[in-house]
């Protein structure tokens, strides 16, 4: 069996999509595939790949009364013991949702990512939605009793083209959102070279305090509506300016453009956490050359990275 979800970028409403805000997401051209079999061992067999074939991560489960336990012993590497525990965590909630002993008989499971884990465009999430469809279960409910967040990056596993994306009354609401701007040669993807954490990102968030969310809420919905309609590349321009200035008083941070890139001859807009992962520029000329020079090799145009 094989399963496959594209990964996502979030394109505007970082954070307030915690709370309700209309984001425009994204899902990239490259994702992660899962492939399981059964073995009839009465074990897991895990192997993560990366985007070479490699193996990143490998482990063994096995169930007995006290739980699932795996079966490596992990002490040369915090990191693998940490996504040790975070399979288990995984295991143990998809076992509950879908009312099924994966241990009765057993499966060999095989992730393979064809993007850079660091470059954070949804190792998890993709995962997620990947073993939901595996169990048929529901993918947001697995989300929330592991990795937690807004959902926006279920909906993007689960889309074909641009989705706008809320979160209503518990509800999630997913709609193709017709975005496909006619000056997209003009707009890239810089890696900023950091993985950033997006659960301290959001602890951060919570911990600032916003005047009124509902404000915010409002403004940055209304920042997405004219996203999606606008046809002109100054008027995108203003716009993502627009919701960084917002997204900064509301964090009580600088903007990266302020902080880092301030002789840039262009718009620049953080996605996702602030700080890491991958910010989105504009220019009239390729910023290739301008990025390199500071350090930041992977410039993507829109076209090579979105679905």
């Amino acid at each position: 069996m094989r399963f496959y979800s594209p990964g996502k970028l979030l394109i505007t409403a970082e954070y307030a999509v915690l709370d309700g805000a209309q984001a425009l997401c994204l899902p990239t051209k490259k994702g992660q595939c899962l492939n399981v079999e059964e073995n009839n061992l009465g074990i897991i067999n895990w192997i993560s790949k990366d985007e070479h074939g490699e193996v990143w991560f490998q482990d063994q489960f096995k169930k007995d009364s006290t739980g699932i336990k795996s079966t490596f012993h992990h002490k040369n590497s915090a990191d693998d013991a940490a996504i040790s525990k975070r399979c288990i965590q995984i295991l143990n909630a998809a076992e509950q949702l879908s009312g099924q002993d994966l241990f009765a008989k057993g499966f060999n499971i095989q992730t393979a990512l064809e993007f850079k884990r660091k470059w954070g465009l949804g190792t998890s999430s993709t995962l997620i939605n990947n073993i939901s469809q595996w169990l048929k279960i529901n993918p947001y409910i697995l989300l929330n009793k592991t990795f937690g967040g807004s959902g926006y990056d279920i909906a993007c596993a689960q889309a074909h083209s641009p989705i706008t994306y809320e979160r209503k009354n518990d509800t999630q609401v997913s709609l193709k959102a017709g975005f496909d701007p006619v000056f997209s040669d003009h707009i890239y993807f810089v890696y900023l070279n950091q993985k950033q954490n997006s659960r301290e990102g959001i602890a951060h968030y919570r911990t600032n305090a916003v005047d009124d969310r509902q404000i915010l809420i409002e403004k940055v919905s209304n920042i997405t509506q004219q996203l999606i309609k606008c046809d002109q590349l100054a008027e995108f321009e203003l716009l993502i300016n627009i919701h960084e200035n917002v997204i900064s008083k509301a964090l009580n941070l600088p903007k990266v453009k302020t902080k880092t890139f301030p002789d840039y001859n262009g718009s620049i807009k953080s996605l996702g956490a602030w700080g890491g992962d991958f910010i989105m520029v504009t220019g009239k000329k390729d910023p290739t050359p301008y990025f390199k020079e500071k350090g930041f090799e992977v410039v993507i145009p829109y076209r090579e990275m979105i679905l």
